[in-house]
């Protein structure tokens, strides 16, 4: 399955993957904006944005493309993350057409009619309410806030209540024309396609859209943290939460791929892609010491591919009958043991193949491939893809004990706690 690529005149970098495993296609439009390009006033823009791509373009309507694509079996959808804004669709070969025209189409055509900004507003004003009824999202805003005081990190994706409820439809349509640009831009396609008749369909439909400026980009590296955080957050439940966040490597770190071992070890290994679902962590050092003994009822681990260091989280979801204290004392002895030892080469060697197992996992099929192609472009190159299994598996005793003492130190941490008032959740809306 050989990788073709191309760069049009315009900047945007086309990636496409043969894969004659099923009748099907997927492709991935990825632009390069997220939250961590939301000034102070326009923070949920990017995720707003997204929103307003499916309300449709002149040509394409509103209301008819889901129809259409229903129709001919296949799906779409899109994201919004820090760094990045994706779409795509998965689709019957034959029927591909459709979606290649769409996101040609809207990457400069989306209509943001003003009507559409108003009720796109009303449900992002919901989902953000929503959220807030999570005593999970209240904490990790808490972290996130006092983690980042000067990157573009520091807020959630979603965006602030204030600058939701005050954003213009001008606000709106600056951000995506000041962003959705082909040079800012990747296109990813895998499937059951020939790579150079693909490419001749995808020329005309892109080359003739203007390259654009190059986007702005907020320079506004965090400052290293100098000594630990600690907050409190109160509101509704039964339940007491614990969540320990250590300022991570960046993807193209050269200490990333240890820390994914390190995270195993202690966790359970995260998974990287969207789509893919989870591993067995009982083995993990974590799920031993605060499951077993009936510390906490839930733990995981939270490490991201990002484009700038962000947040590496512990998540504990304590027992009943204990509290923060006992959990944190709990959490710190395996911590300390990871910062002072190097660990054993079999007890390693099971982290990594565990690792290895949910990374092949989440890049079997041909949705998860297209995700990759672009995912890993976003992050400077597919060979961050292609070099993965293998950097992974070089990762040695020593230099899991070197990054958990660089990067799990106290001063880089971020501890918050959830304490319940007891009172009801408030109930979801029905939908």
């Amino acid at each position: 399955m050989s990788l073709t690529r191309a760069t049009l005149d315009n900047g945007l970098r086309i990636l496409l993957k043969e894969m004659r495993t099923a009748p099907l296609i997927s492709q991935w439009l990825w632009v390069g904006v997220g939250s961590r390009d939301e000034p102070g006033g326009r923070t949920g823009a990017s995720h707003w944005v997204e929103h307003m791509l499916f309300k449709g373009t002149p040509r394409f309507p509103a209301g008819v493309l889901d129809k259409a694509i229903a129709r001919y079996g296949g799906y779409w959808n899109a994201m919004t993350y820090i760094d990045w804004t994706a779409y795509y669709e998965t689709m019957p070969a034959e029927h591909i057409g459709l979606a290649l025209e769409l996101e040609a189409d809207r990457l400069q055509n989306a209509a943001f009619a003003p009507q559409d900004v108003d009720s796109e507003r009303t449900v992002i004003i919901s989902e953000r309410q929503g959220n807030e009824n999570s005593p999970l999202f209240l904490l990790d805003e808490a972290i996130q806030n006092a983690a980042f005081e000067v990157h573009g990190y520091h807020h959630e994706v979603i965006g602030d209540m204030a600058d939701l409820e005050r954003m213009t439809r001008a606000d709106l349509y600056e951000h995506y024309r000041a962003y959705y640009a082909p040079g800012n831009a990747v296109l990813a396609l895998a499937g059951d396609f020939d790579p150079d008749e693909m490419l001749a369909r995808l020329r005309p439909l892109y080359e003739g859209i203007p390259a654009g400026p190059p986007p702005p980009r907020p320079v506004r590296p965090e400052p290293p943290p100098s000594a630990e955080r600690r907050l409190t957050v109160e509101g509704p439940g039964e339940t007491t939460f614990l969540h320990a966040s250590y300022r991570a490597p960046a993807a193209d770190s050269p200490d990333f791929h240890a820390f994914m071992a390190l995270d195993s070890l202690l966790t359970g290994p995260s998974n990287l892609n969207f789509f893919g679902g989870g591993i067995s962590n009982k083995t993990s050092r974590l799920y031993q010491t605060l499951i077993e003994g009936d510390i906490a009822v839930n733990i995981a681990g939270g490490l991201q591919a990002t484009l700038d260091p962000y947040l590496y989280t512990l998540h504990l979801t304590l027992h009943p009958e204990r509290d923060p204290a006992e959990a944190e004392a709990a959490l710190d002895e395996q911590i300390a043991r990871a910062r002072a030892r190097a660990p054993e080469a079999a007890e390693l060697a099971r982290a990594v193949k565990q690792a290895r197992a949910l990374f092949a996992y989440g890049s079997e099929s041909i949705t998860n491939q297209a995700f990759w192609l672009g995912f890993a472009e976003r992050l400077g190159g597919y060979g961050w893809f292609e070099d993965y299994l293998e950097r992974l598996a070089a990762v040695t005793p020593e230099d899991v004990q070197r990054v958990a003492a660089e990067y799990l130190a106290p001063e880089r941490r971020v501890l918050g706690v959830y304490l319940p008032t007891g009172e009801p959740l408030p109930e979801e809306p029905p939908e």
